[in-house]
This record gives C-alpha cells, sequence and structure tokens, in this order.
C-alpha cells in the first residue's frame, strides 16, 4: 500500500530520495516500440536535460538517475532549508527560468 509523501520526506532535514517515476499502459518513455516500430530514443536527451534544469531551479542535487524505456530513476538530495538563504532577487529570477516570459506579458499584468 502506498504512504504519504508526508510521511515519508521531513520537510525540515536534509536527505537523501530514492525516487522512481514510470509509464504506464504499455506507454513508452524511450526506445523503441517493438510492436509499432515507432523510436522514443529522442525523449531521452530531452528528459535528462530537464532533469538537470530542474534541479539547478529547486536547488536539488542530482546524485545518478537512469531513464529506461517505460521509467526513470533519480537519486537526489534535498536540503529544504538551502532556500531559505536565497534572496528576492534569486527567488524571482528561479521563477522566470521556470516560467519564461510571465513577467512581461500585458495579458497577465495586474490592473
Amino acid at each position: 500500500m502506498a504512504i504519504k509523501r508526508s510521511e515519508l520526506i521531513d520537510a525540515e532535514n536534509a536527505g537523501y530520495y530514492h525516487l522512481i517515476s514510470r509509464c504506464v499502459r504499455r506507454a513508452f518513455l524511450c526506445g523503441v516500440d517493438e510492436i509499432t516500430g515507432a523510436s522514443y530514443e529522442h525523449r531521452r536527451a530531452w528528459i535528462e536535460q530537464r532533469i538537470l534544469a530542474l534541479a539547478r531551479i529547486f536547488s536539488i542535487e542530482v546524485y545518478s538517475y537512469a531513464v529506461m524505456h517505460n521509467h526513470y530513476h533519480l537519486v537526489v538530495y534535498s536540503d529544504p532549508l538551502a532556500p531559505q538563504k536565497w534572496t528576492d532577487q534569486e527567488v524571482a529570477e528561479r521563477w522566470l527560468n521556470l516560467f519564461p516570459g510571465k513577467l512581461n506579458n500585458p495579458k497577465l499584468r495586474l490592473q
């Protein structure tokens, strides 16, 4: 039976975590689907780049990762107190790295 993340992860102390995410219903993340012959190998580089980019934004250290054909594994270190040392400017820069273009969009400006 699954355990809630709030019971698994201590929000106040640093820790190492093994994370897994998988595709369901015979979906392919990477590699070649032997039945249809479709290749999804181009996704592997996208996934690796995204993992590393998000780690920098969210202050997560990635120690290891493996991207398989229908799932991936990550070994990460998280220190939830580290972002408290960030300045307001650094928080804003990280936000804009995650959501580029939101600052100057006239449709989103407050009245």
